[in-house]
């Protein structure tokens, strides 16, 4: 009977301490009833923090939480000094911009873009991580401060708008991906060699229709002379390709500088939210720019141009960076980012929510697509070689689970 007692006893604590917080509170609470709807969302969860229980915990969370600052903190603080998101969220752009930017100067020009993979793999886990872990919390919950503990005002219509958001960032880049396909006929905005191997493939096939066996009978001659006809009239002249090409990687640097655009919105939104936020997207952006950049200057370099021109394009799309970081900061400062009048249904569709308050579950949005459909059918390429896809598809999966760790590593701690 006793040890029932034990394990009940927790249980008649709390329930004490919630009639006893009903008892103190009961008539504060019908005075302040009539009142209620002049208070905005920040108001209502700043009295809740006032409930005997919520300071309970909150004590509790400090008596077992360190004083001493982590080294990611104060590595943070390092990095970020400022106090102004807007002066962090440029500092980031400056990190995400420059450092790949000037890293191009030692790539050298034959650098094969498929051989970036693992790379590729390590910034999709960081990046879906940062989404996960950082971003969709502090979305719909908010972030807590450090030893600290909150109560949050759920409001199902705001839950939903921004969830709104998150598709339509999501779908945003779903067009303007289509857009590129149609724009460059079908090639897409990617880093792969498809292009180069395919006609590769088409010219060995012309060679191989045209050395066919002596012993072939007379019609299979005949079918492979017509594929041979098939598969040059599909090859363009010589004097036609640099055009062509040139043409695609012109649309491949439009590309760029819209998704840098959305890198820049990111880290506004992202710094407006907290720092600790704003710090791990840049991380993520950071892992993610170095092969994309990389990959992105090959394919100007095989179109055709020099090493000079493309590292001056490169950093012509670093710019729209810059660009988005400027116009969330913009938003941010006067789209209204703080919490509206509940009762009086002053936000957005009648909730707390403001302009400025979409732009995170809209880059949000944008870092799904780029994490998954823009960049995970490239890793589902393979060959005929099975040990050696097997042993790419383990190396693949350890890059992306280092990557998504450091973000999962980050927000434990």
């Amino acid at each position: 009977m006793a040890p029932r007692l034990l394990k009940l006893a927790p249980v008649a604590i709390l329930l004490s301490l919630i009639c006893l917080a009903y008892a103190q509170d009961h008539a504060k609470i019908n005075n302040a009833a009539v009142d209620i709807g002049s208070l905005s969302t920040q108001e209502i969860e700043d009295e809740l923090q006032q409930c005997p229980i919520i300071q309970a915990l909150h004590v509790h969370k400090q008596s077992h939480s360190s004083t001493t600052p982590s080294l990611l903190s104060q590595s943070f603080k390092l990095l970020f000094p400022f106090a102004s998101p807007a002066y962090n969220s440029l500092m980031g752009c400056l990190y995400i911009s420059g450092p790949p930017n000037f890293l191009l100067a030692l790539v050298p020009t034959d650098v094969d873009p498929s051989s970036l993979i693992i790379m590729v793999a390590f910034a999709v886990g960081g990046l879906l991580g940062d989404v996960f872990f950082h971003l969709m919390p502090e979305i719909f919950l908010g972030e807590v401060p450090e030893g600290e503990v909150r109560a949050v005002l759920v409001e199902p219509n705001k839950n939903l708008l921004l969830g709104v958001a998150i598709m339509v960032g999501f779908v945003t880049f779903v067009g303007m991906d289509k857009g590129l396909r149609i724009a460059t006929g079908g090639a897409g905005h990617t880093h792969s060699h498809d292009d180069a191997s395919s006609n590769g493939q088409a010219v060995g096939s012309e060679k191989a229709a045209a050395t066919g066996s002596s012993a072939s009978t007379d019609g299979e001659i005949r079918q492979r002379k017509q594929a041979t006809k098939d598969v040059a009239s599909t090859v363009p002249p010589p004097s036609e390709k640099p055009k062509e090409v040139k043409l695609s990687a012109y649309l491949n640097i439009l590309a760029d500088f819209t998704h840098n655009i959305t890198d820049g919105l990111a880290l506004s939104s992202s710094f407006y939210a907290s720092p600790t936020i704003g710090a791990t997207t840049t991380l993520a952006v950071f892992c993610h720019e170095i092969p994309h950049e990389v990959g992105d200057f090959a394919l100007l370099i095989q179109g055709g141009m020099s090493k000079k021109v493309a590292m001056g394009l490169q950093f012509v799309t670093a710019l729209g960076a810059v660009l988005g970081t400027i116009i969330g900061i913009v938003v941010q400062e006067y789209g209204g980012g703080g919490a509206e009048v509940v009762g009086k249904g002053m936000g957005l569709a009648g909730t707390s929510l403001n302009w400025g308050d979409l732009l995170l579950p809209f880059t949000a949005g944008t870092f799904l697509y780029v994490g998954t459909v823009g960049v995970i059918p490239e890793m589902l390429e393979t060959g005929p070689n099975k040990m050696k896809e097997l042993r790419a598809t383990a190396m693949q999966y350890l890059a992306m689970a280092a990557g998504a760790g450091i973000m999962l590593g980050i927000s434990w701690d």
